[in-house]
């Protein structure tokens, strides 16, 4: 009895593959609205360029359209590191991800949840980054007060990518 129990326990870890198997479709979804976001950016360059306008806001769209694009490419990211590594946590090593002399891909490794929330969290740090650039190009600036909290932002934000990358390294 002990023995069934403890293999039918066992074998509700596969419930994980859900979570993996809809990451993976939410990742390639958030590559392919990436993608379609350039595409429309590059159509709306060509066009405004081949009408010889300009708008007042051209540069800011621009940046702003490729931006939007980074951001969810890097999301996308979150998502197949994330689904890569339940499936590698919860139900096997993925024997593809090894070279031919056996040693594993460093990238996608991930041996422990620890690893797992601390790759996916410095990914979504630079989600965050990347999307308060985004608004600092959207901005109206009215004063030198404005300027000086611009540049204190920045700042802040530089202090914690130096930070975020002495994580973990000895």
């Amino acid at each position: 009895m002990e023995k069934l129990f403890e293999s039918s326990l066992w074998s509700t870890r596969f419930i994980v593959l859900l979570a993996v198997i809809f990451g993976l479709i939410g990742g390639i979804i958030l590559f392919i609205v990436a993608s379609v976001d350039i595409y429309d950016t590059a159509k709306f360059v060509y066009t405004t360029y081949s009408n010889h306008a300009h708008p007042k806001t051209f540069h800011e769209d621009v940046v702003g359209g490729i931006i939007g694009a980074v951001d969810f490419y890097l999301i996308g990211v979150v998502m197949l590191i994330f689904s890569f590594g339940l499936y590698e946590l919860f139900i096997s090593e993925i024997d593809a991800a090894k070279c031919e002399e056996g040693e594993t891909n460093k990238i996608l490794a991930i041996h422990s949840l620890d690893q797992l929330k601390d790759k996916i969290s410095k990914v979504i740090v630079m989600v965050l980054v990347v999307g308060f650039f985004q608004k600092v190009g959207h901005t109206a600036y009215s004063g030198a007060l404005d300027m000086l909290y611009f540049a204190l932002s920045i700042m802040a934000v530089a202090v914690g990518l130096y930070f975020l990358g002495k994580v973990g390294k000895h």
